[in-house]
């Protein structure tokens, strides 16, 4: 019987196959590669353009070289729907001899994962396992997520041996929950947030002027590195784990709005550095 393990995006599945390679084991790992967190939802199982044209507004990928612009813009179209045939493949096969295990942690992107596959794997539940993953399992002291108030963890937090301690924990998820979780995957699809907390086994839908008054709030009138805000975000209590292109994409879309400036590459945190926008300023 083969085994395919699912995880919430890539350093994740890095770490995991790293793991059942100490093991000896030769299971397949497949990500799936949307931070479910933020966006919309509404009709992402039937039109992959739902997905593809939000993450194409939040990666500006559009560069200058000199006066000449650069366009490397990604294929999100065709990255969207490599992963809806992902799912399709997976529930396809033989229900006797594949199971699929998701690795989750406690964050708002990884239940999501969760609950997606649940929904797609519903009428196959016998084929459904899991294995849950909580910040009692980060023995790492060093670890940041230890610094977030809400203890909000991902799989790819955790290293490969850590993850190589739990592959004995692999356990099957009840015909009766996995039907609420597949109803939990329809719900928030319906409700459709632009952002998704997880917070006491429960989802609340959230919008992105949240993370925009946040940086407003620790913008000052004096340049400063755009890092800083970004990693004081990054950590802060949101009920979700907010990833660096969606605070570069808020970074630009308040300073479109004339909010605050920028100055540097808006791609990248090396050299970007934000302050409030000058119309504010003392100086």
């Amino acid at each position: 019987m083969s085994t395919i393990h699912l995880t919430n995006g890539d350093v994740a599945a890095t770490s995991l196959r790293a793991a059942l390679q100490l093991a000896g084991r030769d299971d397949v790992v497949q990500p799936l590669r949307d931070d479910l967190a933020v966006g919309p939802l509404r009709g992402i199982d039937d039109t992959p353009e739902v997905r593809a044209d939000f993450w194409q507004r939040v990666t500006d990928d559009t560069r200058r070289d000199g006066a000449r612009p650069v366009d490397n813009r990604r294929d999100f179209l065709s990255e969207v729907r490599e992963q809806a045939a992902v799912l399709e493949k997976i529930v396809a096969a033989d229900s006797y001899d594949s199971q699929v295990v998701v690795w989750h942690g406690e964050s708002a992107a990884d239940q999501l994962t969760l609950r997606r596959v649940s929904y797609h794997l519903r009428n196959s539940p016998q084929r459904l396992n899991e294995v849950r993953l909580s910040i009692s399992d980060l023995t790492d002291p060093g670890a940041w997520a230890h610094s977030r108030a809400d203890r909000a963890t991902s799989v790819g937090m955790f290293a490969p041996e850590a993850l190589l301690k739990r592959l004995s924990d692999v356990a099957p998820i009840s015909v009766l929950r996995i039907s609420r979780l597949a109803l939990e995957w329809q719900e928030a699809k319906q409700a459709n947030g632009e952002t998704r907390r997880w917070r006491d086994n429960t989802f609340t839908s959230g919008t992105f002027s949240e993370l925009d008054a946040f940086i407003l709030e620790h913008a000052s009138d004096t340049w400063q590195p755009a890092s800083q805000i970004g990693a004081q975000l990054m950590v802060s209590q949101l009920g979700f784990l907010v990833s660096d292109s969606i605070v570069l994409w808020r970074f630009r879309e308040l300073a479109a709005s004339g909010h605050v400036s920028l100055r540097g590459d808006t791609s990248g945190w090396r050299a970007l550095e934000l302050r409030a926008a000058v119309s504010t300023c003392t100086s």
